[in-house]
């Protein structure tokens, strides 16, 4: 069930490149939450709100070329580190194709910035929709029990983190004296 807000400047894709780029990008995103991309429930909820910024500046100057900003936000417990690379990976190569050019060309001009809600933030239709309801919305309710173990392992590696860095700290200050 993702939002996204992509970025692209007036005239930078041919209208029909840029239709195909906003449906790869729909495409994507549903694949890597685990859905099949045909799924219709999934794609009915996945919205892109296209952004035209009307001036882009680099280094303080007018851009001379397209840049485009993309961001995905979806529900906590939706992207792991391999998805999120893989949404970025993805996500930046549909550009270039968009554009007729390389990763090489084209990357450099991509910002991709994968983003989660916590859990408990993402309304929709009057109330907040926890990531296991979505889950059943979407998928059948036997899908309610994936969105519940995304949460845990989400929360328990973000745990790990917060123990690893006071750990860390500790032995910094163990050391330091």
């Amino acid at each position: 069930m993702p939002m996204v807000d992509v970025l692209i400047p007036q005239g930078a894709l041919k209208p029909d490149a840029e239709a195909r780029l906003l449906s790869e990008l729909t495409d994507i995103l549903i694949t890597l939450e685990g859905f099949e991309a045909t799924n219709q429930r999934a794609r009915d909820v996945t919205v892109i709100y296209l952004h035209r910024p009307a001036e882009v500046y680099v280094a303080g100057a007018r851009a001379t070329s397209p840049r485009y900003r993309i961001i995905p936000t979806v529900p906590e417990g939706q992207y792991t580190e391999e998805i999120r690379k893989a949404v970025v990976k993805q996500m930046t190569e549909a550009v270039a194709r968009a554009e007729g050019g390389t990763v090489a060309e084209v990357g450099p001009r991509v910002w991709v910035f994968p983003t989660e809600l916590p859990d408990g933030h993402w309304g929709s239709r009057g109330v907040i929709r926890p990531l296991p309801d979505i889950q059943a919305f979407i998928a059948g309710e036997h899908e309610r029990k994936v969105g519940e173990e995304r949460i845990a392992r989400t929360r328990r590696n973000k745990a790990l983190a917060m123990l690893e860095g006071a750990l860390d700290a500790a032995r910094i200050g163990v050391g330091g004296r």
